[in-house]
This record gives structure tokens, sequence and C-alpha cells, in this order.
């Protein structure tokens, strides 16, 4: 059957009809290998046969802790196809946050990579819900206890493909998407198949994308971006380029080069090393014809040297958040035409603009971003009270709608600027960064007395990190070694890019630390 005349519902069929249309072509190429599709449906359904056999049923959580592997995205599959719902989490994630996150989640099953034994071992005590953890590698007997030490390479050639896949709706739970809240505890947005294959779509269509493409992943699938690189991929039929990360800058290029990648999905910190790589050598990609950014703002001055770098490129600008995946974008034929705004509503969608009172307001006038689809979050795992301050009454009766809590004006032409976010939120390299998060970190030194975490204005970043820190009489405690305690507690991407060291704290007049006296000093 076409695939264009049958509707995809759910998220795993994306997999399964591009399987079934073009079964050798090349799936993904990782490390260098191809792997067709009918070979990543085959290694689906064999996960799907063991998480099943490990007592997951339909609905169940299935967390997957792991780099950017082929494991990883056979356990993504596996657990659709066998009706569970999945969550990435992040590799830097550490013992303590993947605990909660466990636990939040009521997760039945984490497959893990074995590098990361020392976390996980730590960070599954006393979770009696959880049922096993299947390890990629072989473990010391030390760090087995209750593990499932499991060889990808036996599970794909051993284990039997599961008949028939759970049966499931678009209304069921696809993924929970976990994101740093302002109470310093991560949230678990819900997603359902139903809105993630929108959301899908909608990206398909609007970058214009086809199944001849090549995209290159070097985001981690824990985030969002990343993860919807694979879903799109995946949905089209088209070949995904996995890498781990952009840490080796030269292999990623030369990955490009190999692959004549077509699509290349980026962030600020990516297309600085690459703008310096070009003024020293001159780096060119021109079989890329779609180049995307998104969680942070593109700075304006980088244009001009990224159409030299993809030369047959249309640059895509965007602006999104968790809770909905995507909320606008910005023609690359209008670049130049509309540098500072982040576009128009994805397809299917519609923005509006509202007053904190909940009223219109009028071109150019600012207020907050309301956005309505099917791609909208089916809210907060077991946070009704959080859910209820991003999600409201729509128009239509039962209808919700979201509100992202950002400052945005809207032009004339139903153009959006963003203005500022409305919480403490710090947004820095695509992630979000709960300051209370940090600055329990810090607390945590003995010779802390007071720490406020702000975000920084930062042109690459979007936001950087600050701490500001209060010691007790006579400690010796410097700026490094704050870090090193924070690179021990903390994802990278959270440790304070600035340590500052004060005798006091400012104070307001009611008697609480007037934190806009400290970001007007740090922008002196």
């Amino acid at each position: 059957m076409n695939n264009q005349l049958r509707p995809q519902r759910l998220l795993r069929e994306g997999l399964q009809f591009s399987a079934e249309i073009h079964p050798e072509k090349t799936a993904l190429i990782i490390d260098g290998t191809a792997v067709t599709y009918l070979e990543l449906k085959n290694h689906a359904l064999r996960m799907a046969s063991v998480l099943i056999k490990q007592g997951v049923k339909r609905g169940d959580r299935v967390a997957i802790y792991m780099d950017n592997t082929l494991p990883c995205i056979i356990s993504i599959y596996g657990t659709l196809l066998a009706g569970g719902v999945f969550l990435v989490i992040n590799p830097q994630t550490k013992a303590d946050k993947l605990h909660f996150i466990l636990e939040d989640s009521e997760a039945v099953l984490l497959v893990a990579d074995g590098h990361l034994a020392g976390s996980y071992t730590e960070g599954t005590n006393n979770l009696p819900g959880l049922k096993a953890i299947i390890s990629s590698e072989e473990l010391p007997e030390s760090a087995k206890g209750h593990l499932i030490p499991l060889s990808f390479d036996v599970l794909i050639s051993e284990t039997e493909l599961l008949d028939k896949p759970i049966s499931i709706i678009p209304n069921d739970l696809a993924a929970f998407i976990y994101t740093s809240g302002s109470t310093g505890f991560p949230k678990g947005v819900m997603q359902t198949h139903q809105s993630m294959v929108f959301a899908s779509g909608s990206i398909i269509e609007y970058l214009r994308l086809t199944r001849d493409d090549k995209i290159i992943l070097m985001l981690p699938l824990a985030f969002d971006y990343g993860l919807y690189q694979l879903l799109i991929a995946i949905i089209l039929g088209a070949t995904l380029v996995v890498e781990r990360s952009f840490v080796y800058p030269g292999l990623i290029y030369k990955r490009i080069e190999d692959a004549q990648a077509t699509v290349f999905p980026g962030v600020p910190t990516i297309y600085a090393t690459m703008i310096a790589a070009y003024k020293k050598s001159k780096i060119t990609f021109p079989s890329v014809k779609t180049v995307t950014n998104t969680a942070a703002a593109l700075p304006v001055d980088f244009l001009s040297h990224l159409k030299l770098i993809f030369p047959n490129a249309l640059i895509f600008k965007m602006y999104g958040l968790t809770e909905c995946k995507r909320v606008s974008y910005l023609e690359p034929e209008l670049l130049d035409k509309k540098p500072g705004s982040v576009g128009k509503a994805i397809p299917g969608t519609e923005i509006f603009i509202k007053t904190l009172e909940g009223k219109p307001v009028q071109p150019n006038e600012p207020g907050f971003l309301y956005v309505r689809g099917p791609h909208v979050m089916a809210g907060y795992w077991k946070r009704p009270e959080q859910t209820q301050e991003m999600l409201f009454p729509g128009e239509i009766p039962g209808e919700k709608i979201l509100c992202t809590h950002d400052w945005m004006r809207m032009d004339e032409e139903g153009f959006l600027y963003f203005i500022g976010r409305s919480d403490d939120i710090i947004k820095t390299r695509g992630e979000k960064v709960s300051p209370i998060e940090v600055e329990n970190a810090i607390h945590s030194i003995d010779s802390v007395k007071e720490v406020v975490v702000l975000g920084v204005p930062d042109e690459l970043l979007g936001e950087s990190v600050r701490a500001f820190v209060v010691l007790n009489t006579d400690s010796m405690l410097t700026e490094r070694e704050i870090r090193k305690v924070c690179t021990r507690k903390l994802e990278n991407f959270m440790v304070p890019k600035d340590v500052i060291i004060l005798d006091t704290m400012p104070i307001s007049p009611n008697g609480k630390i007037a934190k806009k006296e400290l970001t007007a000093w740090e922008k002196a």
C-alpha cells in the first residue's frame, strides 16, 4: 500500500510503514555502519519481546539512560511496539536526579549503557516499582544486583520477534520528556502518539523535507530537538546519520562529507565553532540544503557566515518549548526582511498574544504568547497544579490551550518577536535549568552561607548560568572549588559558567535578596 495514502496514527507506525515500503533502504548510519529499515524494525520487535517478558505492560514507563547509540534507538521503538511510554534520560544526569526521575515517572524498567553503571546502580536504590535494569554491556559482579546484563548483539541475533505489537490508540501516551521546573524538580511533559505524530508532520512540511534527505544528528536524544530528528527521519523514510555529540567537530565534518548529509540541525554554540573553523580553513558543506536553529536565538551576525559554510542551504530560525515541541518558524526567504523575528505558527496551529489579564493585545504590544493545536502537551505527569499554570480553557468548550509564559509581540503581519522569559527558569544550550536546583547543589557545601543563581544573557548560549555566593566567615573556598562540586552533582549544562563571591547579598526593603540589583551588577 502506498504510504502517502495510509494515515499514520501511532508514533511507531513510522518505522513499520517505512520498513514495509523500502526495507533495504538505509535508516541509520552509526559509527560509519549502515542499518536498514528492515533491520531496525526487527531489532525493535526483538527488544519489544524482551520488554514484555520483563513485565512491561501497555502504558508502562520505560526509562532509557543512554548515549546516542543503536541500542538507544532500538529501545525507543521497542518500547513503542510493546505499548509502553519511553523517556530518554540525559546520560550526564547524576544519581540523585536519576533516582527522582525514575521514582516520579514510576518507571518499571531501565535500559542503560554499561559505562553509566556508577550512576544508575546508586540511582536505582529503593525503587520497589523498578522491575529490572537492562544493561547494554557486561558489568562487574559488584554492580549487578537486580540488573539483567544484556548484550545487544545477542538480543539482535537470538531473541524472537514480537508477533504483533501491543494494541494502543493515538490518545495513549507515547513519551515523557523531563524538563526543569521552578520548584527545582524536573517535570514530566506528557506527549501522546497523536501530538508527536502531528508535530513531526508539521515540522516535515515547513522544513520541506523528503525521503531522500540525510539528516545528521549530534544533539542528544534526551533533548527534544535531537529526539525529533530521529522521529521525522523514520516517518519520512529518510536516513539519519547518528553521532554522540559535537565534541569532535572534525569527525562531524567528515560524516557530513562521507554521507553527503542534506539536513543540519544545530544550536548557536555549534555554529560558533563552525564559524571559527571557517575563518581558519574555509570549510564548506555544499551537500547540505537545510540548516535549522532553535534552543537560543541565532545571532544575526552568524547568518552571513552560515551562508558561506552552507552555500546551498535554506536557513530556518525556529522557536519552541518542550510543552508543545515547536511554536513557530521563519521562512528562510525572510531572514533579511525579518531578522529579529522567530516567524509564524507552524502548520496546523495557531498562536496569539494576550495581556496578563487574558485580553488580546494590539499589534506590536507585548504580552504572553498562547499556543493552540494538537501538539500541545497532555499536561505534566502527576503535577495538576503546575499543569493548570500552563494549560487554560480555550474558546471551544473542553479545549486546552498552552500559555508559554514568554513575553512576545506580534507585528501587523503576524510575525513573532521574542522579548523575554517571565519566570526564573534559565534556558541555556537548549536546556532548561532550574536556579533552585543549582542553588541546592551549592548550598550542600558547608562553607556556603547564601547563594543566588541567575541567567545571564549570552549570545551563543541564549543564557549562561551565574552563581552569586556569600561564604561563612573565614572560609577559603574558591570559585573553582564551587564549580568542581557543581560538576560532580549536576549535568554539565547546569554548572555555572561564572561564580561570583560576594561579602554580602543586596537586600530589598522587604528583607528579601534583591535579585534585580544582582542582575544590574552583572550587566555593569
